[in-house]
């Protein structure tokens, strides 16, 4: 299962709720910004998330205070959900 987070640059601020959720999976700029970790970009603020990361990742858009983070999961791991 994997999915790919958006990271909605005109919404971050930087405040790093979604790194310390997705450890091992971001990390942060010298200002505070998520960065991907491990070549798992897909692009500008697109970042790969697969298997035991996706739960966090979840929680990560739940929390975001900006609604900064979204999630676009495979119908598969979607499925695993219901």
């Amino acid at each position: 299962m994997s999915a790919e987070l958006n990271i909605d640059w005109t919404r971050c601020q930087g405040r790093g709720l979604c790194i310390e959720l997705l450890t091992g999976v971001l990390d942060s700029d010298p200002w505070g910004y998520p960065l991907a970790l491990d070549g798992r970009a897909a692009g500008h603020g697109r970042v790969h998330v697969v298997g035991d990361h996706l739960e966090a990742a979840r929680e990560a858009v739940k929390m975001c205070p900006l609604s900064a983070l979204s999630l676009q999961e495979e119908a598969g791991a979607l499925e695993g959900r219901r």
